[in-house]
C-alpha cells in the first residue's frame, strides 16, 4: 500500500516537472517529429500534454483504480 503511494507520487511529481518546465523534457529527451508536424505548439505541448496524463495516471495509482479503468477499457477484449 505505501509503494502504491510512493510510485503515484513519483509519476504525479514528474508529470508536474513535464507541465511546468517542458524545456527541460526538450532538453533531456529531445523533440518529436510528429508533434512539431501534426500539433500547433509542437513538443513543448507535447510534453505538456503527456505530463497531464502521467498525473493522471499518478493519480489512479494512488488511489487503486488503474486496474478498474484497464478492466473497463480492455475487459471485453480479453473476455
Amino acid at each position: 500500500m505505501i509503494a502504491r503511494i510512493i510510485i503515484g507520487l513519483i509519476a504525479c511529481g514528474i508529470g508536474f516537472i513535464f507541465v511546468r518546465k517542458p524545456d527541460w523534457a526538450l532538453e533531456f529527451i529531445g523533440y518529436i517529429d510528429f508533434a512539431e508536424k501534426a500539433m500547433m505548439g509542437g513538443s513543448r505541448t507535447f510534453y505538456k500534454l503527456l505530463g497531464i496524463v502521467i498525473i493522471l495516471i499518478g493519480f489512479l495509482i494512488i488511489t487503486n483504480l488503474y486496474s478498474d479503468l484497464m478492466n473497463w477499457m480492455v475487459g471485453s477484449v480479453v473476455k
